[in-house]
């Protein structure tokens, strides 16, 4: 069993940076199949973020590109998304996520999420 704390959201103004950590436990990172970053906004469905696979391939949703960073620390069994040029479009609640894969298939585990607010 995986579980994933995050850290960093918070409120910031428009055009603002912050910083989410997700703290793994129960497994190191190094060994699932990858890790990622979605978000939920009031009223719409959860999207992926940003994606980080073990072999270190990043993937980000297009509206983030060029201003969000993945990335992990292995040795602190971490996640971080680096968030840059902040846009009230950016408000959700953001989840860690982690992804294994077993002889049952693949296991998704979550974080309970961390709340980002960026004022216009």
């Amino acid at each position: 069993q995986v579980q994933l704390v995050e850290s960093g959201g918070g409120l910031v103004q428009a055009g603002g940076s912050l910083r989410l950590s997700c703290a793994a436990s129960g497994s190191r990172i190094s060994r699932l199949n990858a890790m990622g970053w979605y978000r939920q906004a009031p009223g719409k469905q959860r999207e992926l973020v940003a994606r980080i696979t073990s072999g270190g391939s990043t993937n980000y949703a297009d509206s983030v590109k060029g201003r969000f960073t993945i990335s992990r620390d292995n040795a602190k069994n971490t996640v971080y998304l680096q968030m840059n040029s902040l846009k009230p479009e950016d408000i959700a609640v953001y989840y860690c996520n982690a992804v294994g894969i077993g002889t049952m298939g693949r296991y998704d585990y979550w974080g309970q999420g961390t709340q980002v607010t960026v004022s216009s």
